[in-house]
């Protein structure tokens, strides 16, 4: 894959994409070539980061389901969509009130249908698409102390395969990609909450025994985006160092 060529002319949309995960999603398809269009809540570093990379930043809060349309409409078409925005709050089931079971389903799965509804109808009239999703691990294996969480992304999950199979006939690709541990500021905080223990916990369940990187989801991100992966859709790729198979 050509590092400044593969994604030469597409427009891609990332949500979530001013810090984190999103952040290096951002800059490595803008260094593949895309036309990006960075979305969050967080307008300030989007700004910034756009600016770095020669991107354009919109305000988006992802819950805001109307906004979304807008945003979307106001800005596309677009060739790549990227639903990275997510968002967790850890807590043992019996301990999760409605409010917080209602803020994980808007941020990390109904965000994701929203966006999607958006693009999709000028992906299918120009035949040509690529939906990746971020999801997690969680939502394949479950998540002691997330089970909201895990609830919103093996939804996402399931709803990337059903995507998948009414657009494979259009130009259309869907995938998902399930990341395990990620060394980003909201795992550092979480880490500084439960400890080293903790830290030392979430490397153990991945089979290098290490954490990963924001810029190794990104390559996941960019080959799926790309043309050499015309042939894979329906998919959910594990970045998470074996994470999925461990057990």
């Amino acid at each position: 894959m050509d590092a400044r060529r593969a994604l030469e002319g597409r427009r891609a949309f990332v949500t979530g994409g001013a810090n984190g995960i999103g952040a290096a999603i951002a800059r490595r398809l803008s260094i593949e070539g895309a036309e990006v269009v960075i979305a969050d809540i967080d307008i300030g570093s989007a700004a910034l980061l756009a600016q770095d990379i020669g991107a354009r930043a919109v305000g988006l809060d992802v819950a805001d389901l109307g906004r979304v349309r807008e945003v979307v409409d106001a800005s596309g078409p677009f060739d790549i969509l990227v639903n990275n925005a997510g968002v967790d709050q850890h807590a043992f089931f019996t301990s999760t009130t409605i409010e917080q079971w209602r803020t994980l389903l808007s941020v990390n799965l109904e965000s994701v249908f929203a966006t999607t509804h958006a693009v999709l109808p000028a992906m299918q009239a120009a035949g040509f698409g690529r939906i990746i999703n971020i999801a997690s691990e969680a939502g394949r294996l479950g998540s002691r102390g997330g089970a909201v969480y895990a609830a919103a992304k093996g939804g996402v999950i399931a709803f990337t395969k059903s995507i998948a199979r009414e657009n494979a006939r259009k130009g259309i690709t869907a995938n998902a990609i399930a990341p395990g541990p990620i060394e980003t500021p909201l795992l550092r905080k979480a880490v500084e909450r439960g400890g080293a223990a903790l830290l030392e916990s979430m490397k153990a369940a991945t089979l290098l025994g290490r954490l990963g990187s924001p810029a190794e989801v990104a390559a996941a991100v960019a080959f799926l985006a790309c043309d050499e992966a015309s042939f894979i859709t329906g998919e959910t790729l594990g970045v998470s160092g074996g994470m999925g198979c461990s057990g």
